[in-house]
């Protein structure tokens, strides 16, 4: 305690200059709490800034004014507030805030999802859009996206025949289901064949839970300190490294195996632009710019998909009535013994996607959208926003919105019935992969993973809670930080389908 009021006399100074920069000259700010000197409303944070957000919304309004320490921040959650960023004033707010965490695990921010807007952004999503997300792309790896749709069966027969009664762990099956796909889109091999997949999950985890940590130094004025002092510092940086280490053993296996030439995943192709630098235009791509997009694609394409199919299952276990209707309704447009699933079915099973649309509703897998800066003032729903404040969309705040969900805390599928709301970001009641410029280039592909992963777990398998064990007793504990899934792992009995 003695270091940090120590810390507070030392940088009361500057932060006093600070405050006058943050004091308005004109226009009218949103509502919000009281914060603190220096600190601002950091104090009033919880452990899940989603839901924290969420009941200072349910106070002060729809948009409420922060301060996280020095920094500006209005959080939005509201259906048209949200139209207002991400429509309206979308080219004014497409810019994103560098973090401490940002910087170190997306290379400088050399990527996608955490460049500011420019040249930079442009060219990595360009890239990663042309090679990867394209729909000739999407097309040519179906094959992928279906073998590891079979294997994922064949893994749950397996522990179905060999222990009838035993359940599974959902979480490790899912994960490994999800990261096989992604690894072999991407990287152009098999995670099986290279490491093994609890040091994937492991490292892809705490990743994420280090990409989304709060620094001080993010919101105070030297407060690279109280980080070095505290140990956070160290600790993030830690998890960077083990990232950075597997990222090189990636690129090495490319470089050994002379992948480049044949343009077959993305690294391939970053690679022969790197080696290559005037064949392919005057932007320059360098080693973090590929790692950059690699974290990308690794850690959101990953975590993404599993959560979700991970959400949906346990809320299909806690309803009953839904898994029955829905594994009804998936029998009956598939037809009897049917030996291998492919994406042309996918076409066929209108209720799962009402299901899977329910389930991003309740769980989006960030419920706090990547936050934007506004690079000009602009006005959301009448208040005054000044140039560089940071703006978070609470996507959790607006799938409960009594205002466009009757009902809005329970799990009600058919709510998407002859119901035009869809999750590609024209309608800003379901947020899921944002929208506007900052909206996700991997969307189709991680619909189609979580999708294809669903039918197969529901068609083939019954699934029944373990012993003893019912709806009440399922967890839903949150963990996570940009990426909200469940705590406590999903383990559900399988038993092979019966005709």
């Amino acid at each position: 305690m003695s270091i940090f009021l120590a810390f507070l006399l030392l940088i009361l100074p500057l932060t006093l200059i600070f405050f006058k920069k943050l004091l308005p000259s004109k226009g009218k700010l949103p509502p919000g709490p009281t914060g603190l000197p220096i600190i601002g409303n950091l104090h009033q944070l919880g452990r899940f800034l989603h839901k924290s957000l969420h009941k200072f919304s349910q106070e002060y309004g729809p948009v409420t004014y922060f301060r996280f320490g020095v920094v500006p921040v209005i959080t939005v959650s509201s259906k048209e507030g949200a139209e207002e960023v991400l429509k309206t004033h979308d080219l004014e707010t497409c810019s994103r805030p560098k973090t401490v965490g940002s910087e170190l695990f997306t290379y400088g921010c050399q990527d996608i999802g955490f460049a500011p807007f420019g040249e930079c952004w442009r060219e990595m999503r360009k890239i990663a859009i042309l090679e990867l997300f394209s729909p000739k792309k999407l097309k040519d790896f179906r094959s992928i996206r279906e073998d590891e749709s079979a294997l994922l069966v064949k893994k749950v027969s397996n522990s179905a025949h060999e222990k009838p009664t035993s359940p599974v762990n959902l979480r490790k099956v899912i994960f490994t289901f999800a990261a096989g796909i992604i690894y072999r889109l991407s990287f152009g091999q098999n995670f099986c064949d290279f490491v093994d997949m609890e040091t994937v999950e492991d490292l892809v985890l705490e990743s994420e839970v280090n990409l989304g940590s709060v620094a001080f130094a993010d919101f105070l004025p030297a407060g690279w300190i109280i980080d070095r002092v505290s140990g956070q510092h160290s600790k993030v940086k830690k998890a960077f490294d083990k990232l950075d280490n597997f990222f090189e053993l990636v690129i090495d296996d490319h470089l050994k195996s002379g992948k480049i030439q044949d343009h077959s995943d993305i690294i391939s192709v970053m690679l022969d632009m790197i080696n290559n630098p005037t064949k392919f235009g005057p932007y320059k791509v360098t080693k973090d710019h590929l790692k950059g997009v690699m974290s990308d694609v690794f850690l959101a394409g990953v975590n993404a998909g599993s959560i979700t199919m991970i959400w949906t299952m346990t809320e299909l276990s806690r309803h009953p009535r839904v898994m029955k209707k829905l594994q009804e309704d998936i029998r009956a447009a598939l037809g009897p013994n049917k030996e291998k699933i492919t994406e042309a079915d996918l076409e066929k099973v209108e209720y799962l996607k009402m299901v899977i649309e329910e389930t991003f509703r309740l769980h989006p897998p960030a419920p706090l959208l990547l936050p934007r800066v506004a690079m000009s003032d602009i006005k959301i729903q009448g208040y005054n926003i000044p140039k560089n404040t940071m703006i978070q969309i609470n996507t959790y705040s607006i799938g409960r919105d009594p205002k466009n969900w009757t009902k809005p805390d329970e799990f009600i599928p058919e709510r998407f019935v002859d119901n035009p709301i869809e999750y590609k970001g024209q309608h800003f009641e379901l947020l899921p992969f944002g929208a506007g410029r900052r909206a996700c280039p991997g969307m189709a592909t991680g619909i189609t993973i979580v999708e294809l992963g669903l039918l197969n777990l529901l068609y083939f398998f019954d699934w029944s809670l373990p012993n003893g064990m019912t709806t009440k007793d399922i967890d839903m504990e949150e963990d996570g930080a940009f990426a909200i899934t469940k705590k406590v792992s999903l383990e559900l009995v399988p038993t092979l389908h019966r005709w």
